[in-house]
């Protein structure tokens, strides 16, 4: 019979170690030396350098040869596009996205929870020639996010428990208001953010859901609060038809009609 130790999850420490060099290098300093990524991971330095020749070797990550320090490697988009490309919630949601910006006049952003944070699978430009960032890939903070808080709304309260970053004046960042709210959310079927992460931009989002009634994304429209939120008030009709987006793709991924 197998010891408790022996039936305990097998874990490689080098793949782990890898898998962190590679979450600190996709984080905002996006360019890092040897020397920081080992105090960061208190690794000797040349464990971290034997983790980044491999990873290079990979296409994982590059090396800058002025300053030497590394960033992610053109190997990860071209995974990150594979990805994107089998997200079930992405390709069943693309016709409906391209509707909901032409019908809004906002950019459309289509996420997923992922450890906390709104992963964007998809994004919609503003559909006018204003300057705008493509965003699929990002993660952002879902108390601050209209898509967050329609994600958080159908998840436990465990994951409100974290602390709560402050953005803006109006961020929440107390646990029991945003528990408040999300009960709000899931009451109304909608949430929204009034300058929460952005000051001058708010957002709306709907929860989408797949065959089983499972929240599996949001989506939802971004843009500045003098049209998205006039006098602070919630514009029904751009409500309306982020809603039926949100129905419209649920049924897309088989979930009854509401």
């Amino acid at each position: 019979m197998r010891t408790p130790n022996a039936m305990a999850p097998y874990r490689i420490r080098s793949i782990e170690r890898a898998a962190a060099v590679l979450q600190l290098l996709s984080g905002r300093a996006r360019r890092l030396g040897v020397v920081e990524l080992a105090g960061q991971l208190n690794l000797p330095k040349a464990t971290v350098h034997g983790i980044l020749r491999t990873l290079r070797d990979a296409g994982f990550v590059e090396q800058d040869a002025d300053s030497g320090k590394y960033q992610l490697g053109a190997a990860l988009l071209h995974m990150g596009s594979s990805y994107l490309d089998g997200n079930e919630l992405r390709s069943r949601a693309l016709n409906w996205s391209d509707t909901l910006a032409s019908r809004t006049g906002e950019s459309v952003r289509i996420g997923m929870l992922h450890e906390g944070r709104v992963l964007v699978v998809h994004h919609v430009f503003r559909p006018d020639d204003s300057r705008q960032a493509l965003e699929v890939g990002a993660l952002l903070p879902a108390h601050a996010t209209a898509l967050g808080k329609a994600l958080l709304a159908e998840t436990p309260d465990a994951l409100v428990e974290q602390a709560l970053a402050r953005f803006t004046p109006t961020t929440i960042t107390e646990p029991d208001v945003l528990r408040a709210e999300l009960r709000q959310v899931r009451e109304r079927g909608w949430a929204t953010d009034h300058e929460e992460l952005v000051e001058g931009e708010g957002s709306y989002a709907a929860a989408v859901r797949d065959r089983r009634g499972i929240v599996v994304g949001a989506i939802g429209i971004s843009g500045p609060v003098q049209r998205l939120l006039p006098d602070g008030a919630p514009d029904t009709d751009l409500v309306s038809s982020v809603r039926e987006a949100a129905r419209a793709v649920s049924r897309e991924l088989g979930a009854i009609p509401w």
